[in-house]
């Protein structure tokens, strides 16, 4: 019989749940056609700022946006995410996603033509996390 086991790590447990969704997801849509997108900013050798998504599946999701703060409010992060968007059209991607928390970057965003199409108010407590999408 199965038993359930709580773990506080991923490790072999990630591995062996994306193995087997990826299977199951390829058996309905077809080829996800995965690949890591990661654009960096560099200075003297020494990352400053990056932007780290993937595309699957027509989309880039982008995962993770930053810009050290010395650097901020000059253009970096604008730069960065119009890098990755030009990536992603070679690699045939016609749409974009990100997640942002309502104290981070939703602004920044939504000038970059992202629109908003979800929200959870309360996450985290007093502020909220917002999805937003943009077409290539």
């Amino acid at each position: 019989m199965p038993a359930l086991k709580v773990e506080r790590a991923h490790g072999p447990a990630l591995r062996e749940v994306l193995k087997g969704l990826r299977v199951f997801n390829t058996d309905v849509v077809g080829k996800l056609d995965h690949k890591a997108l990661t654009v960096t900013l560099n200075e003297k050798g020494k990352i400053i700022g990056g932007v780290v998504g993937e595309t699957f599946l027509g989309w880039l999701f982008v995962k993770f946006l930053w810009v050290s703060d010395k650097y901020r409010r000059e253009g970096w992060g604008k730069s960065l995410m119009a890098s990755a968007e030009t990536e992603a059209r070679k690699r045939g991607v016609k749409n974009v996603y990100v997640d942002t928390f309502s104290f981070q970057a939703p602004e920044f965003y939504h000038k970059l033509g992202y629109r908003e199409f979800g929200r959870l108010d309360g996450f985290p407590a007093g502020h909220s996390r917002i999805w937003l999408t943009k077409a290539l």
